[in-house]
């Protein structure tokens, strides 16, 4: 979800207590803190009484301050020392678990429609659901990534307690991006995914097809890499080089490797916000190293269709209701075979 998603208006702790559920009763077993011991500001009331501290030490910050943000539809901004995921156990486990990473234009998370509704949707085919909370990156590009391996890093270490013998991860679109990300920059054994879903993904920084909020958010707008005021020459150099190198390092299509674990994705022809260039791009580069992957186009759609199935928004309001039976039978059936490989 971007821009539409972030239509509502967005309220404190205080005030959205009623108003910020989702349109389930569907709720997390229990919530892991990554970083800190208790939540500063706890402005999710999806987060469950149970809260544990997962105890790793945040290496950046993201420099973001003060209390999270929530409207209507569940999308959360200014997400900093709180970040943290919700864990979803289904009651007939079986073995797999999906690390999940909602989007948002890496300016929000949409907590609702990229989150619980996915983790419903999983845990009704006995799959272990984490919903990651990621802090923002504010031009920190590192920061969520960090996040999110270590959420890996957690689930890894209790996976067998759990019943989960294989973790993937799965993401939409600018979470997408972040999903990718994770898929081919994993930093060991235990951060590689088992398997990936990319849906609607931000692939390339290339300016002329990509999102921009996702690219701006994540590295930087560009004129403050490349602009010249108050900068020395050797200072302003070293920003264009760095800079570039950015834009190259979060342009995925340029990480794949042929030790990249299987691949869904799912778009549709029609989205303006993320182009399906960029999926294309993405599909051509895991074909050229053998990955295998498969990919649905569906015509019309859009962007951010996420989970919101009519049950949550009322009938005639899901754009995606003319092949949403159809997208879950084919990833149901993808997931089944990645257990069964």
């Amino acid at each position: 979800m971007i821009a539409a998603a972030m239509a509502g208006i967005f309220v404190s702790a205080a005030a959205q207590d009623v108003m910020a559920q989702p349109k389930t009763d569907f709720r997390p077993d229990e919530t892991v803190l990554l970083y800190g011991e208790k939540l500063v500001d706890n402005t999710d009331p999806v987060v469950a009484d149970k809260v544990t501290c997962a105890g790793f030490r945040m290496e950046e910050s993201n420099g973001l301050t003060g209390p999270e943000e929530i409207n209507g539809a569940g999308n959360i901004g200014n997400i900093n020392v709180n970040a943290r995921f919700d864990l979803y156990f289904p009651k007939k486990p079986n073995g797999q678990m999906v690390i999940v990473c909602p989007g948002g234009g890496y300016s929000i998370v949409s907590s609702y429609n990229e989150g619980v509704y996915v983790a419903e949707w999983l845990a009704e085919r006995g799959i272990t659901a984490a919903i990651v909370k990621y802090r923002l990156p504010n031009g920190h590009w590192e920061v969520p990534l960090a996040d999110i391996q270590n959420t890996f890093r957690y689930c890894r270490e209790n996976a067998g307690k759990w019943g989960v013998s294989q973790i993937g991860v799965m993401g939409f679109s600018a979470g997408g991006h972040l999903a990718v990300t994770t898929s081919l920059m994993y930093a060991d054994a235990a951060t590689r995914p088992d398997f990936s879903v990319f849906i609607y993904p931000v692939v390339t920084f290339d300016t002329t097809v990509t999102h921009m909020g996702t690219h701006d958010q994540l590295i930087g707008e560009e004129n403050s890499f490349t602009g010249r005021n108050g900068k020395t020459w050797k200072e302003w150099d070293k920003a264009k080089r760095l800079y570039n190198m950015l834009e190259k390092r979060y342009s995925l299509e340029n990480q794949v490797s042929s030790d990249n674990a299987p691949v869904f994705m799912a778009l549709c022809s029609d989205d303006t916000t993320v182009p399906a260039e960029n999926s294309i791009r993405l599909y051509r580069s895991l074909l050229s190293c053998k990955v295998p992957v498969e990919m649905h186009i569906y015509p019309y759609g859009g962007h951010g269709w996420g989970f919101s199935a009519e049950k949550y928004v009322g009938e005639g309001n899901d754009g995606f209701s003319y092949a949403r039976d159809e997208f879950y039978d084919s990833l149901a059936r993808w997931l089944e075979a990645q257990r069964n490989r």
